[in-house]
């Protein structure tokens, strides 16, 4: 028999619906390669006995289909409360949660017949795109072991990578679909704003900045995991409907015009050997009838970059507040974290009101350029993976960084306004690290973002390289 987890999702859901394939099976296989190589890289976390999990598989056997998922092994990020199982959030001062409740999103994948086996290694409270936190360590690229995987999503993008899990859960406010994706040559997808609800707790009007998304090997996998996560909740104010049909991505692209940034004239410095990489990856649609066309940068990225770390100061600040107040919770929380928090009750209303500003100004730009183009293009990430054991990127090139997350400030445009974007592989450098392509488009447009995506996948699948670990 072929070796199970080389398939896609969508290839094993219909397998384990035919009968062709029993959950046993697949469970089995994965957890064989989890036990080989997870302890190289470190993805997945809190993984459950396996004893309780082929029992839950020779259950799902026995019992009616659920949904697509059924039968599936799944891995939650380990900032989801999952049920029963140990949530962290990376911090010392959650290593022992064990949640009494499913999130909802976690809630729905089950619903869809997923077995979760554990969760996938997450930074600190999702701070930073590097995965690594005192309570499990770092995970490392399945590409390069001494290198990082990305983050805040690096523990699901390395699993998938590995082919230690056939579909993941991400999250992402700045790039944590994204980068990690690029890092692990796989695809992270962060959907319009609205499309996948979030949590129905709390404040639920003011903070528009992160997403939860799927991650995958393949747009069409991607798409699937999509329609099981979205979806309105009567309890939150704003809601996106997914079209119909999103699973069909088989129509043909000939004729789309796709606006390529590169490095935004010069704003967004990038490491040697990104931008020709992304280029060569762009001239895939070009062979598939698009038009690929080199844009000006549209807006300015100084404005852009104030109004963001504004922004998200403030919702980390309003977020995590408490664990700053008081003293012996406080020393417990990374520096980025108390960053976060002194930067956002340092704002004034009108700090905020002028930030919104500039976000409204923002998507109002991009609307107008989508009368003319149908996607955009930027470099998923300004730097190849580097050595887990540094923090952050202090310097690209030349160019100090000024912020702890001022490395990765490429994704600012996407996840200001909350558009639909699905980083692409793009290939690997010359030291055998994998780079990538942020493909995005205007408000609501996922389906054809992903309709490009599964175009490109089907023309070039780069994620079949798969890691020598």
């Amino acid at each position: 028999m072929q070796d199970l987890t080389q398939q896609s999702a969508l290839e094993l859901s219909s397998q384990i619906e035919s009968g062709e394939l029993t959950s046993v099976q697949v469970i089995t296989a994965f957890l064989d390669r989890i036990e080989r190589y997870n302890p190289k890289i470190n993805a997945i976390v809190s993984l459950r006995s396996r004893a309780d999990i082929l029992a839950e598989a020779k259950l799902a056997d026995e019992t009616p289909r659920r949904g697509w998922l059924h039968g599936l092994p799944f891995a939650i990020k380990d900032l989801a409360e999952t049920k029963g199982i140990r949530t962290t959030l990376g911090s010392p001062l959650f290593a022992d949660y064990i949640p009494t409740q499913d999130a909802l999103m976690v809630k729905r994948i089950k619903d869809a017949g997923a077995i979760i086996i554990g969760k996938t290694n997450t930074p600190e409270f999702g701070l930073g795109s590097h995965t690594f936190n005192p309570v499990h360590g770092a995970t490392s690229n399945p590409y390069g072991l001494e290198t990082t995987a990305g983050g805040s999503s690096g523990g699901a993008a390395a699993a998938l990578a590995a082919r230690l899990v056939p579909i993941a859960d991400g999250s992402d406010m700045m790039g944590s679909l994204r980068n990690p994706a690029a890092f692990c040559n796989v695809y992270g997808f962060r959907p319009s704003w609205g499309l996948v609800p979030d949590e129905p707790a709390g404040e639920m009007f003011f903070q528009q900045l992160a997403t939860s998304g799927p991650m995958g090997r393949s747009p069409a996998d991607i798409a699937a995991l999509l329609q099981t996560m979205a979806g309105p909740d009567s309890r939150l104010p704003y809601a996106v409907q997914l079209p119909a049909k999103l699973g069909d991505l088989t129509g043909s692209v000939s004729g789309k015009r796709i606006g390529w940034f590169g490095d935004w004239d010069g704003a967004y410095p990038c490491e040697n050997g990104i931008l020709p990489l992304c280029e060569t990856g762009l001239s895939t649609f070009e062979k598939l009838g698009c038009t690929v066309e080199p844009l000006k940068a549209p807006f300015d990225p100084t404005e852009l970059w104030s109004a963001w770390i504004t922004l998200r100061s403030w919702a980390n600040a309003c977020r995590t507040g408490a664990l700053y107040d008081d003293p012996k919770k406080r020393e417990l929380l990374k520096p980025a974290m108390i960053w976060e928090i002194e930067k956002g009750r340092s704002l004034s209303a009108q700090d905020i009101h002028q930030a919104s500003e500039i976000r409204s100004e923002w998507f109002r730009k991009i609307a107008e350029l989508s009368t003319k183009y149908d996607a955009f293009a930027l470099p998923s990430a300004q730097v190849w993976p580097f050595p887990k054991d540094r923090i952050f990127p202090e310097a690209i090139n030349s160019t100090p960084m000024d912020t702890y997350h001022r490395w990765m400030e490429v994704v600012i445009p996407v996840s200001l306004i909350g558009l639909p974007c699905l980083a692409i592989p793009a290939g690997f450098g010359p030291e055998g690290l994998p780079m990538g392509v942020q493909l995005f488009g205007p408000n609501e447009s996922d389906r054809e973002i992903l309709t490009l995506g599964q175009a490109y996948h089907s023309y070039h699948d780069w994620t079949a390289t798969t890691p020598e670990m």
